[in-house]
């Protein structure tokens, strides 16, 4: 990962702003995903309705590329309940496993949170090692995540 040839995309989207985003990025940024989130990762369905969420309701896709190589990739969701939840919630962030540790995902949360307006939420797994990445920007625990899953 050189930085001269490293280039990071960000795409506003939302029913009032011209959707940029072509299919088959979308397509690139869902395959990747799906690929690299490993042990976090949901299935490719439900990573392509994130996006068509994003563009329909309002969220953001950013990702890097190498070569033509998606080498890390995060999508938000606007929630539109600002004021009583975070009017952002990053669903999906993962980095190619050859860049890890490159700070690749700390540029991608910089230009993520540089761009979205208001606050983020985002849910992380305890052992999760980007967790720290997280608390380095700013985000706190301020409440414990309960689900009744059905």
């Amino acid at each position: 990962m050189t930085t001269q040839t490293l280039n990071i995309k960000n795409y506003m989207l939302g029913p009032d702003i011209p959707i940029e985003l072509s299919a088959e990025d979308s397509q690139r940024v869902a395959e990747f995903l799906h690929t690299h989130l490993d042990e976090y990762g949901d299935a490719l369905e439900d990573i392509q309705a994130c996006l068509a969420y994003a563009q329909a309701r309002g969220g953001s896709v950013t990702y890097a590329e190498e070569d033509g190589e998606i080498l890390g990739a995060v999508i938000t969701n606007r929630t539109g309940m600002g004021g009583f939840i975070p009017e952002n919630i990053l669903v999906y962030i993962a980095v190619h496993g050859k860049t890890r540790g490159r700070g690749l995902g700390k540029q991608l949360m910089e230009t993520v949170l540089a761009n979205v307006e208001g606050s983020v939420a985002l849910h992380v797994e305890p052992h999760n090692p980007a967790k720290k990445l997280y608390e380095r920007l700013g985000f706190t625990n301020k409440y414990l995540e309960m689900r009744l899953t059905r």
